[in-house]
C-alpha cells in the first residue's frame, strides 16, 4: 500500500482537503479524507507544500497514432482512401512507444482519449488508454468509446479539394453521414431480429462498415463530432436526433456564440484546441473566452489540446490560459479531470480522487494550472510510481 499525507488533496468529487492523505491500495483508491487508516507497514509520500490530484484526462486527442517527428512513418490517423471507415479502430494504429506518451505522464496527463482524425466524414472508432505501457492492450481504460466524424474543412479539403471526389460542399458530408446511418439502421434492426429469434430470421450479409456502427446504433456509444462553425455544430446534432443518436460536441469552437442555444442540447463538450495560430478560415472566432462562457450556461465542459496539435504535457497550461480569460479556476480543475471522463464516459475509473478508482495520482509543487514553474514531484498510474523528479 502507499500513503500520500500532508498535501492540499484535490478530489474533484467534493471540497478539496487541506493536509489530507489518499491510500493506495494495488491499482485501486482505498481511501481518502483528511486520516486514513493506513496499516504500518504502508509505504509513506510526504506531500507537505504540494497538490494532490487525480491524473488528468484529456478527452480528445491523436496520440499514438500522430506521432512525435516521424513524419510519414508515424502517420496513422487518418485513412485518406474513403470519406467513410467506421471500421478503423484506433487501438489497431497507437503506438505507446511513442515519446509524447512519457511527456504526457510525466506533467501530469495520465489519461487520454484518442483515435482517427477528422479527414473522414467517419473516421472509426476512439479509445481511452491510460499512458504509460508497452503494449496498448494492458493500457486500455475503454474501447470503443466513441465514433468519430467530421464536419466542416477537413473532409472537404481532403475529398473535394484533393481528390475531386464527394464531399466537395458541407452538403456532401452531411448525405454521407445519412446514407451511412440509414444503412446502418436497417442492419441493426435486421441484426436484432435475427439475435431475438435465430430461427425464425436470417442473419444478415456481414458488412464490416455497418457492423462497426452497431454500438453507436445501439447507443453504447455516442458519436464523437469534430465541428468548429456554428452552423457544423447545429448539422451535427440535427443529423443525431434524426437517428436518435448520443453525440458528443468536439472542438465547438463558435460555441461561446451559440451557447445559448447548446445550452437547450445539453451535450458535453470538448473545448479545443484554442492555443496557437488560427490555421484554417472556421477557426476564425476562436478564443479563450469558450469555455468560461460555455461553463456560464450550464453545460459540462472539457478543454482538450487535440495532440499533437497542442503537444498533450501543455494541458494544464491550456487550462491555465482559460483561468486567465475568466473562467473559473475549480471549474479549469473539473475541466481537465472529471469532466472529460464524464463526457467520455469513464468516469466509473478516472477523474476524481474516490474510493474505488483507478489509481491514477500526481503530485505537484505548485499550481499547474496557474503556476509555470510548477514541478511534476511524481506521477502514478494504477498504483505504481511510473516518474519521480529526480
Amino acid at each position: 500500500m502507499i500513503l500520500i499525507k500532508n498535501g492540499l488533496v484535490k478530489t474533484m468529487a467534493g471540497e478539496d482537503i487541506e493536509n489530507g492523505q489518499v491510500l493506495l491500495d494495488g491499482d485501486k483508491i482505498a481511501a481518502v479524507g483528511k486520516e486514513v487508516n493506513a496499516p504500518a507497514d504502508a509505504q509513506v509520500i510526504d506531500a507537505a507544500g504540494c497538490i494532490v490530484a487525480p491524473g488528468f484526462v484529456e478527452g480528445h486527442c491523436h496520440i499514438g497514432l500522430d506521432e512525435e517527428a516521424i513524419g510519414f512513418e508515424g502517420d496513422d490517423y487518418n485513412e485518406m482512401t474513403d470519406p467513410v471507415t467506421p471500421q478503423m479502430r484506433g487501438i489497431d494504429g497507437l503506438n505507446p512507444m511513442d515519446e509524447a506518451f512519457f511527456d504526457a505522464y510525466s506533467h501530469g496527463v495520465t489519461t487520454a482519449v484518442t483515435g482517427p482524425g477528422s479527414a473522414n466524414v467517419v473516421g472509426g472508432t476512439f479509445l481511452a488508454v491510460k499512458l504509460c505501457g508497452k503494449r496498448v492492450d494492458n493500457m486500455v481504460v475503454k474501447n470503443p468509446v466513441a465514433m468519430k466524424i467530421a464536419f466542416g474543412e477537413n473532409p472537404k479539403r481532403c475529398y473535394g479539394a484533393s481528390q475531386k471526389k464527394m464531399p466537395m460542399t458541407r452538403m456532401g458530408t452531411a448525405a454521407l453521414l445519412r446514407e451511412l446511418l440509414v444503412k446502418a439502421q436497417n442492419y441493426r434492426e435486421e441484426m436484432d431480429a435475427y439475435e431475438a429469434d435465430p430461427k425464425n430470421n436470417k442473419k444478415p450479409t456481414y458488412d464490416c462498415k455497418l457492423h462497426a456502427m452497431l454500438p453507436v446504433m445501439r447507443k453504447e456509444i455516442p458519436l464523437k463530432s469534430h465541428a468548429h462553425r456554428a452552423d457544423d455544430i447545429f448539422t451535427a446534432l440535427r443529423i443525431a436526433k434524426e437517428f436518435d443518436l448520443d453525440i458528443t460536441l468536439d472542438h465547438c469552437t463558435e460555441g461561446h456564440l451559440i451557447a445559448d442555444e447548446l445550452e437547450k442540447e445539453g451535450k458535453g463538450c470538448l473545448v479545443g484546441p484554442t492555443f496557437g495560430a488560427k490555421s484554417k478560415f472556421e477557426l476564425k472566432n476562436k478564443c479563450w473566452d469558450t469555455p468560461k462562457t460555455m461553463v456560464e450556461h450550464g453545460l459540462k465542459t472539457a478543454i482538450i489540446t487535440d495532440a499533437p496539435v497542442i503537444p498533450l504535457k501543455y494541458l494544464p497550461l491550456c487550462a491555465g490560459l482559460a483561468i486567465n480569460a475568466g473562467l473559473d479556476e475549480q471549474e479549469a480543475w473539473k475541466a481537465v479531470t472529471i469532466n472529460p471522463a464524464v463526457i467520455t464516459g469513464i468516469a466509473d475509473r478516472v477523474g476524481s480522487l474516490e474510493v474505488g478508482k483507478d489509481a491514477d495520482v500526481v503530485i505537484y509543487k505548485g499550481n499547474p494550472l496557474t503556476d509555470l514553474q510548477y514541478t511534476t514531484k511524481y506521477t502514478l498510474i494504477n498504483g505504481q510510481i511510473v516518474y519521480q523528479a529526480e
